[in-house]
């Protein structure tokens, strides 16, 4: 029965968050809200909402191997999973803003993270933690970066107004929005639930660590929303869209889930996850050299078969290490 609602639970933890996607985007455009801005708060939101209620369910049960492995094993599979799944699908394109803002903010919120948690500057009690003081810290970055998000959005809505380009977004009865952002919340809650549990279940049966499930299992099931958002937005030739999605939702991690996470309840840190905060720094690296040897910024399908190559590779690793 556990393994059936593990795998109920993820089947929630998607559908939840088409749900309160569809309702919250139609309430926003009701009241003249640009697509763009919509896309990149409420879409960004929806497609990390399983990472964030995994989390939070996993801090308040003390779960905090589970929380951290979840977010660094999710950001990898974004990167080397997601994005070469989508460039062998069609190849993607990059605009200058990416590499030169983006993915360096990305990568300057998992240097942060890092330190934060190596450092132990904000507590008094043996070992490694991300402290409360961290995780606002954290939080105080994720504001500023929704404030970068809102200028940057305000400047394209004025110049792509009305080209047509972006995929509408139907307005519905506002009693049916209300309906589906209560479900999406409700699944979202309940399919976190039965993930935690599960996981916890599964790593004591087989004798794994939560920091494995987390990495593995649990990171690959909360990115099925990437991966199925960035997958069609590249069969669309959105590639924008698709690359955003995946850099957005990195940062979204990082700042955000564990940022509130570690505000909930401090997370003990354990040396052996700085490799996986290395192989995160990596594959954002991996993905700028794949832009910048080409002879035009695009992650091509040979990109794309190496970056699963190298998944399946530290996949390889993570089992190899337990």
């Amino acid at each position: 029965m556990i393994y059936v609602l593990f795998i109920i639970g993820f089947i929630l933890l998607i559908k939840g968050a088409d749900f309160l996607v569809e309702g919250a985007s139609s309430i926003a455009k009701s009241y003249n809200i640009p697509e763009l801005t919509i896309g990149l708060t409420i879409i960004s939101f929806g497609t990390s909402m399983p990472e964030l209620i995994v989390n939070i369910l996993a801090s308040f049960d003390g779960s905090s191997e589970l929380a951290i492995g979840n977010v660094l094993g999710s950001n990898i599979a974004n990167v080397l999973l997601i994005l070469g799944v989508t460039a062998m699908i069609r190849p993607l394109p990059i605009q200058k803003s990416i590499y030169f803002t983006e993915i360096p903010i990305s990568l300057v919120a998992i240097l942060l993270m890092g330190f934060l948690a190596n450092a132990d500057l904000f507590v008094e009690v043996k070992g490694l933690t991300l402290s409360r003081i961290d995780g606002i810290i954290l939080l105080i970055f994720f504001a500023i970066f929704m404030i970068y998000i809102y200028v940057v959005s305000q400047q394209k809505d004025s110049k792509d107004s009305g080209n047509g380009a972006e995929a509408p977004i139907a307005i519905l009865p506002k009693s049916r929005s209300i309906f589906y952002i209560s479900v999406g919340i409700a699944a979202l809650f309940i399919g976190g639930k039965w993930v935690v549990s599960g996981a916890f279940e599964i790593a004591l049966l087989f004798g794994l660590s939560e920091t494995f499930i987390g990495l593995t299992v649990v990171a690959v099931g909360t990115s099925l929303p990437e991966l199925v958002t960035s997958a069609i937005a590249a069969r669309k030739g959105q590639a924008d869209m698709a690359v955003g999605n995946v850099i957005g939702s990195n940062i979204f991690n990082i700042f955000w889930i564990l940022g509130l996470s570690a505000t909930i309840r401090p997370l003990p840190f354990y040396v052996i996850s700085n490799l996986d905060i290395l192989m995160v720094v990596f594959s954002s690296t991996l993905m700028v050299f794949a832009v910048i040897i080409g002879k035009r910024p695009v992650i091509g399908r040979f990109a794309g078969l190496v970056f699963v190559l190298t998944y399946i590779a530290y996949l390889s690793y993570l089992v190899m290490r337990g």
